[in-house]
């Protein structure tokens, strides 16, 4: 019999609707979404979108987006990418607006941003506004035709965005710093993927901003061995002061290993399943 593979965690949820944890295997050149989202703030959300739609570029070779949807606009920013005078974000949603027009190329190739503005503040009274439940879904879906990966930068709220986030999403990708609070937002995630995505997409749980000299990091990376990690480190910290990803940075330190690893996991889930 052949062993499961556990190079990704599966987290069951809650299983009402009888959907499965699994995502399909994809097809070479299929598209794939990737959200990176938690209920909470401060996680290292960002940061971990931002250098995973690098090593899609960078090291699978994937024309990749990394998509923006917090209206703060770290993953922008990161880039050194700022959304274009007049080019309001929250016009892709409510103007039927063609998303990959308000892309925009980083220097890294294969690799665009579409940067938040401050006007996705109310995209949630939007989505309700104009009802429909599977908006950002079809947006994705048409932006697939262009890209082979879509890392989703989410924001931390529990709403219709978060709702339109888990039903696009192939992989939702859970940041977790060593806390109390972290096995509670998780759960809150699972519930909000049961609740809301037809097709459970797979869960991934990431140690974030993990400082193995504490205490508290070892026994959070203990009790999960198998969940990915991501360090606290001078290199990540580095990317948001320098406008450049971890890979592009210090490839070869410890943090860049971790989101190479992280990286090639994901690929390996998203290509077999």
């Amino acid at each position: 019999m052949a062993k499961r593979d556990k190079s990704l965690a599966r987290i069951p949820g809650n299983r009402r609707r009888s959907a499965s944890t699994d995502a399909p295997a994809r097809e070479p050149g299929e598209s794939a979404k990737i959200a990176v989202y938690s209920v909470k703030g401060g996680v290292g959300k960002t940061t971990i979108a931002a250098n995973l739609a690098w090593c899609s570029a960078m090291l699978s070779g994937h024309r990749t987006l990394l998509w923006d949807l917090d209206a703060a606009g770290g993953a922008g920013f990161i880039y050194g990418v700022e959304a274009t005078a007049g080019a309001r974000a929250e016009r892709i949603f409510s103007q039927d607006r063609d998303a990959a027009d308000l892309a925009r190329a980083t220097g890294f190739a294969g690799l665009d941003v579409l940067p938040a503005d401050e006007s996705l503040r109310a995209l949630d009274r939007q989505f309700s506004f104009i009802g429909k439940r599977r908006r950002l879904s079809r947006l994705t879906q048409k932006l697939g035709e262009r890209y082979a990966r879509i890392v989703l930068d989410c924001p931390p709220v529990m709403n219709e965005v978060s709702a339109q986030v888990v039903r696009a999403a192939d992989l939702v990708i859970v940041p977790l710093p060593p806390s109390p609070l972290s096995a509670r937002a998780l759960d809150l995630v699972v519930r909000e993927v049961a609740d809301h995505a037809r097709h459970h997409p797979p869960i991934l749980p990431v140690h974030s901003m993990l400082d193995t000299r504490r205490t508290l990091h070892r026994q959070a990376r203990d009790a999960h061995p198998d969940w990915p990690i991501v360090p606290y480190a001078s290199a990540v910290e580095q990317c948001a002061v320098l406008h450049r990803p971890v890979g592009a940075i210090a490839p070869q330190s410890p943090a860049g290993q971790c989101f190479a690893a992280l990286w090639q996991a994901i690929e390996s889930k998203l290509t077999h399943g």
